[in-house]
């Protein structure tokens, strides 16, 4: 079902990977994240995701590769003079996890990012359409303000809906 309805997204609008709604799940004893089978059929090929340091909140950004690979392209026109891009891709780069799943849709992420996002047994995973984010319950509590009418339409109007 999901397939055929992701296929109906790509196939009527040319939009692939809408990653909507929130779950939690817990790291196993080995660390480990299984990503909901539904989102794992919207990835494709490759069966991989980037995993990266948020760059203003206390979580994770997750990236299908092929999504990764569209915004990496944008990369491609750095000159190779432009020091400052080249530090901020460092610091991205050096900190990503490129991270597959295995059999049963877990995937395991270094320990360092666990870190920075505090996340050490109760995962929150938050579709962000294009993407989806790993949060700490703790931190998702804190951030989520009670839903309300007025709160909905400055997030649609900051998305451009």
């Amino acid at each position: 079902m999901v397939e055929s309805n992701n296929r109906l997204v790509e196939d009527e609008l040319g939009i692939e990977n809408v990653f909507v709604d929130t779950f939690r799940h817990s790291l196993d004893a080995k660390k480990r994240l299984t990503i909901p089978s539904e989102w794992r059929a919207l990835v494709g090929k490759p069966e991989r995701l980037f995993v990266l340091p948020s760059t203003s909140e206390a979580c994770l950004t997750v990236f299908p590769a092929r999504e990764m690979a569209r915004r990496l392209r944008k990369m491609q026109d750095l000159s190779i003079v432009d020091t400052e891009s080249q530090n901020h891709a460092r610091m991205l780069a050096s900190h990503a996890n490129l991270v597959p799943w295995d059999a049963q849709g877990r995937i395991r992420i270094k320990d360092d990012l666990l870190s920075y996002a505090q996340l050490e047994e109760g995962v929150v995973l938050v579709g962000m359409f294009t993407w989806f984010e790993l949060w700490s319950p703790k931190e998702w509590e804190q951030k989520q303000p009670t839903l309300s009418r007025p709160l909905l339409g400055d997030a649609a109007r900051s998305v451009g809906l």
